[in-house]
C-alpha cells in the first residue's frame, strides 16, 4: 500500500502591521492563496479577530468566498471561527453556504477566539470563552450533519433548528477543533470525532504536549465510540527559507522584530524574546521557527514527525516577517524542493538518472553503433564517391568507432 504523503499549506491570522494601506494588506493575502494554488499546496486556513490592528480578516467566510472565486484546487479553511461570538445555527447556515460557493472546498475550523480583547467588546468573560465554545461545538456537528436540533444555554436557544441544504458532497465539510497546551480542543476533538488544528505546534510548550494532547484526543474518542484519524491532523509553525541560511536571516530582518513586539505586547502571547539575545538566534535555537535553507524545512518536519507520533498535514503560520517579494519565494523554495524530498516524489526519476549514469557507456557504445550501421549503410547505397564532405566525414567517423 502506498504511503500517505503530507500535506502542506498556510496559516494566515493574518498578521498586517497597522502602517500598511488596509485594502493593500488584504488584497496581498488574497494574492497569497492564489500563490499557494499555483504552486500545488493543499490548503490555506483564515482566521477571524476584531481588535489589536494588526489582524484585520473579520469574517474569515467572506474571505474563503473570495478566495474560491480565484483558485482552482487549495482547500480553504476558517482558521479560526470564534465560536463563542456566533449564534450556532447562523454560524452553521454560513459555512453552508461556503461549501456550495466553494464546490467542497471549505473546512470548518473552530475555537474560543485568541484575543481577549475580542470578547471583552462583546461583554463575554475571558473564563467563559473555553465553556462557550464546547457548548456550541455540538449543536454545530449535529446541524452539519443535517439533523434537527433543539437545545438550550445561558446564551443560545435552538427550536427544531435545522439547515435548508445538505452538504455539497457525501463527505460533509471537514471540522477541526483548534488546540495548543491545554487539553480542550484535543477533548472536544475526541468527543465529536472531529479533526485537531494544533496552533502554534513549535512553541516549546505546545511541542512538549503534542503526544501528550493527540493521546487524549485518542482516550475521548475511544470513549464516544470514534476514532481519531492521524492524516486530519495540523500542525501550524513559522518558517521562512531562503536559497542560503544567511540569506534567509537577513530578509526576516525586514520584520521579526516588530512581529515578536506584537505577539508579546499586544496579542498578549509569550513569545517575547530574552534581553540581550538576537531575536532571529532565539526563533532558530528553540524550534520555534524555522529560518534557513528547505533542507532545514525538512529537518523542521522529521522533528515534528518524531515528536507528534504522525500528522497530516503542515501549515506555515504566515507572519509578514520578510518582504511581498521574498515571502513568495520562500513558498516557491519549499514547494520545488522541500516537499518532493519530504513526501519522496523523485525517487524513482532520481533512481532512472542513476541507472543511466552507471550503464552510460553501454548505451552510449549502443548508440553510436546504431547511428554508425545507419551511415555506413546509406554509403553503401549511394556511393561513397557521392557523399558530400560533410556526410563524408560523418562515415569516416563512423567507421573509425566502429573499428
Amino acid at each position: 500500500m502506498a504511503q500517505s504523503r503530507l500535506r502542506f499549506g498556510a496559516f494566515i491570522p493574518p498578521h498586517n502591521p497597522p502602517d500598511e494601506n488596509p485594502i493593500l494588506a488584504l488584497e496581498h493575502d488574497m494574492e497569497l492563496v492564489e500563490w499557494l494554488d499555483k504552486l500545488n499546496y493543499d490548503e490555506a486556513w483564515v482566521g477571524e479577530h476584531h481588535s489589536g490592528g494588526w489582524e484585520i480578516t473579520a469574517s474569515p467566510e467572506l474571505f474563503i468566498a473570495g478566495a474560491a472565486q480565484r483558485t482552482r484546487t487549495i482547500r480553504l479553511g476558517t482558521g479560526v471561527s470564534s465560536l463563542p461570538y456566533h449564534h450556532p445555527l447562523i454560524l452553521a447556515d454560513r459555512i453552508r453556504q461556503l461549501d456550495y460557493m466553494t464546490r467542497g472546498r471549505a473546512m470548518f475550523g473552530v475555537g474560543p477566539g485568541s484575543l481577549p480583547s475580542d470578547a471583552y467588546m462583546q461583554a463575554i468573560p475571558t473564563p467563559r470563552v473555553r465553556d462557550r465554545m464546547e457548548e456550541a461545538i455540538e449543536p454545530l456537528v449535529r446541524l452539519l450533519r443535517g439533523e434537527t436540533v433543539n437545545c438550550k444555554t445561558d446564551w443560545f436557544e435552538l427550536k427544531n433548528a435545522s439547515l435548508m441544504m445538505p452538504s455539497y458532497n457525501a463527505q460533509g465539510v471537514e471540522m477541526a477543533v483548534a488546540n495548543q497546551v491545554s487539553p480542550t480542543g484535543a477533548k472536544a476533538a475526541g468527543k465529536f470525532g472531529l479533526s485537531l488544528l494544533s496552533i502554534g505546534a513549535t512553541s516549546t510548550g505546545a511541542f512538549n504536549a503534542l503526544g501528550a494532547n493527540w493521546d487524549i484526543a485518542e482516550e475521548t474518542a475511544r470513549e464516544h465510540g470514534h476514532t481519531m484519524d492521524r492524516s486530519g491532523w495540523r500542525l501550524v509553525g513559522p518558517v521562512h527559507v531562503a536559497e542560503t541560511r544567511d540569506k534567509a536571516r537577513e530578509n526576516v530582518r525586514f520584520g521579526l522584530t516588530r512581529w515578536i513586539d506584537y505577539m508579546s505586547k499586544v496579542a498578549a502571547l509569550p513569545l517575547g524574546t530574552p534581553p540581550g539575545v538576537d531575536p532571529v538566534d532565539y526563533m532558530i535555537e528553540t524550534g520555534f521557527a524555522v529560518i534557513g535553507t528547505p533542507d532545514d524545512f525538512v529537518a523542521q518536519i522529521d522533528r515534528l514527525n518524531q515528536q507528534s507520533g504522525g500528522f497530516g498535514c503542515f501549515l506555515d503560520l504566515n507572519h509578514h516577517w520578510a518582504d511581498w517579494a521574498e515571502t513568495k519565494r520562500s513558498y516557491e523554495l519549499i514547494a520545488r524542493f522541500a516537499v518532493p524530498k519530504i513526501n519522496k516524489l523523485n525517487v524513482n526519476r532520481q533512481a532512472s538518472e542513476d541507472w543511466l549514469r552507471d550503464n552510460n557507456d553501454v548505451f552510449k557504445g549502443e548508440l553510436t553503433a546504431a547511428v554508425g550501421a545507419k551511415i555506413a549503410e546509406h554509403a553503401a547505397a549511394k556511393g561513397i564517391d557521392k557523399l558530400s564532405p560533410d556526410y563524408l566525414a560523418l562515415f569516416n567517423a563512423s567507421q573509425k568507432s566502429a573499428g
